[in-house]
């Protein structure tokens, strides 16, 4: 595998959503999602004032013309397998 190509996240849909699981490269924070309709975001793990996880995933146009502005995510829960780590979404805070 590429080191691009472990930079990337696959998502079965078009959005997020809470409670969504994203399968992401360990041991970075900045990554790509690619949608399901092809369409793509960068994504930063950050933490918030507190120190828990949140994700910040920049704006897109999904295939069929919907603009996704910024929004940032809990996250609700992190387990590390390996080289990859599962994020669980909780809410958008905005």
């Amino acid at each position: 595998m590429s080191e691009l190509s472990e930079r990337v996240i696959e998502v079965p849909y078009s959005h997020l959503y809470p409670g969504i699981v994203l399968d992401a490269p360990a041991g970075t924070d900045d990554f790509l999602i690619l949608f399901a309709d092809d369409s793509e975001s960068r994504v930063q793990l950050l933490a918030d004032d507190t120190g828990r996880p949140v994700l910040r995933v920049g704006g897109y146009m999904t295939a069929r013309g919907t603009v996704v502005d910024e929004r940032v995510w809990t996250v609700r829960e992190t387990v590390r397998d390996g080289g990859r780590v599962r994020l669980r979404l909780g809410r958008s805070l905005h």
